[in-house]
């Protein structure tokens, strides 16, 4: 089993990308997420206070006079029509659980993971991660993070960083190899207005929730569940 220190980055003081050993590896990853594309459903606790409210607010309300509301009532009548059809919440991905579909719970986030062989897997073996990139002589670790999901879906213009910093660091020394240090920084990035990439450079990939997500890595669960917060 790995041993593997965690820490979040809270400060804004700046990281130097140079290792101090060349058994060091620094390792750029990003956390690819879709935003929700529908309003969340209300908990029930907040729908019941928000009707509450609305009754209380009703019982001391101003009443106007009659004209008002017919004036009101007659603006804006005219000859056209809007046919307004709510998009649905369950798709078909969701019925069938495509979660190589960005078509998918639409009222969450999703993070994107992907199945090959990253740098420092154990035995060589094909596990399941972020994507991520070995700095090498990138001018800084952002770029460094660009360049690796530049690889995985092929363009940036449908992508937005946030941030210069990284939100996240993780060290990881594998039992395999004791000599190697594994300095892994955790940068966020957002999809913008597209529903669909080409993603290559691995044998597989996921679009999942911060709670499937937990599934890919139960041994760093606790780590992911600080870092992600929503």
């Amino acid at each position: 089993m790995q041993r593997m220190y965690s820490t979040l980055i809270r400060s804004t003081r700046r990281y130097c990308t140079s290792s101090k050993s060349s058994s060091d590896k620094i390792v750029a990853s990003v956390l690819f997420e879709r935003l929700p594309v529908v309003v969340p459903k209300i908990d029930p606790v907040v729908y019941a206070f928000q009707e509450f409210s609305f009754r209380w607010q009703q019982q001391y309300r101003r009443v106007y006079p009659d004209e008002f509301y017919k004036k009101y009532e007659s603006r804006g009548k005219g000859d056209y029509q809007i046919d307004y059809v709510p998009a649905p919440r369950i798709t078909e991905a969701d019925k069938i659980n495509d979660r190589r579909s960005l078509q998918r719970a639409l009222d969450r986030r999703l993070y994107l993971l992907l199945f090959g062989n990253p740098y420092g897997a154990p035995n060589g073996k094909p596990v399941w991660h972020f994507p991520e990139k070995v700095y090498e002589s990138e001018e800084t670790l952002r770029k460094c993070a660009e360049s690796a999901l530049k690889s995985i879906i092929g363009d940036l213009s449908h992508t937005y960083f946030v941030g210069n910093a990284p939100m996240a660091h993780m060290v990881i020394q594998p039992d395999s190899t004791p000599d190697l240090s594994l300095k892994r920084f955790f940068f966020k990035s957002q999809v913008i207005a597209t529903s669909k990439f080409n993603i290559g450079k691995c044998e597989d990939y996921v679009w999942v929730t911060k709670n499937e997500l937990m599934e890919y890595f139960p041994e760093q669960a606790e780590f992911f569940n600080k870092m992600i917060i929503s």
